[in-house]
């Protein structure tokens, strides 16, 4: 840790920041915009996050053999860009994320499997003007955790709404990535501190392998939202 940010830490805790939140029962993994337009350094919006995937893809592994829900991000605009409201003047290389674009795909390193969910999104976080928040607790989720990037960004938005959503939020350390280091470390100590807990990837695994999944992952309803959900995408 920094120099900057154990002395800020010490001064957090002694204001009351910084406990920890813990997790639930019934965790769910969101993987945040982990697509094509974000992972190809060729790209505007892109960056190297290897590691990043590599880390995601062994979560995906312990949540699918523990048949616990999982959630992939997009976002995706219409041509008239009229859904990009006032971001894409912010960050007009968002223009790349035309609906029906390979960079809205998923990162073909962690593809999503049939029965993962899919949320497009316009901003940047995962909750809003989502049905997220609807899909969780169909599946009777408590804990969400965060893979994706961008830490500063789609990442810290979405930590911020899970909290607010009533869902214990956590960050895996070594599974988020940004452009640079600065504005990544940042963001990860400030979700640490108000929004969430982040933690070690191994930690997570641990949390995840502790678990009782049977029972869980087929509760009530879920079946339900799954044909429902299908039949919606045709």
């Amino acid at each position: 840790m920094a120099d900057w940010q154990d002395k800020t830490l010490q001064e957090y805790r002694e204001k009351g920041f910084a406990a920890r939140s813990g997790y639930g029962k019934r965790p769910a993994l969101l993987v945040v915009d982990f697509i094509v337009g974000f992972t190809d350094p060729a790209s505007p919006l892109g960056g190297d996050f290897s590691r990043e995937l590599a880390a995601t893809g062994r979560l995906l592994e312990a949540f699918r053999a523990a048949s616990l829900p999982i959630v992939y991000t997009t976002i995706e605009y219409d041509r008239d860009f009229r859904d990009a409201g006032v971001f894409i003047k912010k960050v007009p290389s968002l223009s790349i994320l035309l609906r029906g674009s390979p960079m809205c795909a998923v990162d073909e390193r962690i593809k999503p499997g049939h029965a993962d969910y899919l949320v497009s999104k316009k901003y940047a976080s995962s909750l809003f003007g989502t049905n997220l928040d609807t899909y969780f607790k169909t599946q009777g989720v408590d804990t969400v955790v965060i893979a994706g990037c961008t830490t500063s960004g789609c990442v810290r938005a979405s930590a911020v709404d899970s909290l607010q959503y009533g869902y214990l939020t956590i960050v895996v350390r070594e599974a988020v990535g940004d452009r640079a280091q600065g504005p990544h470390e940042a963001n990860l100590f400030d979700i640490d501190a108000k929004y969430g807990d982040v933690v070690s990837i191994c930690e997570a695994l641990d949390y995840i392998k502790s678990l009782k999944a049977d029972g869980v992952a087929n509760s009530p309803g879920s079946e339900d939202f799954r044909r429902w959900w299908d039949d919606a995408r045709g």
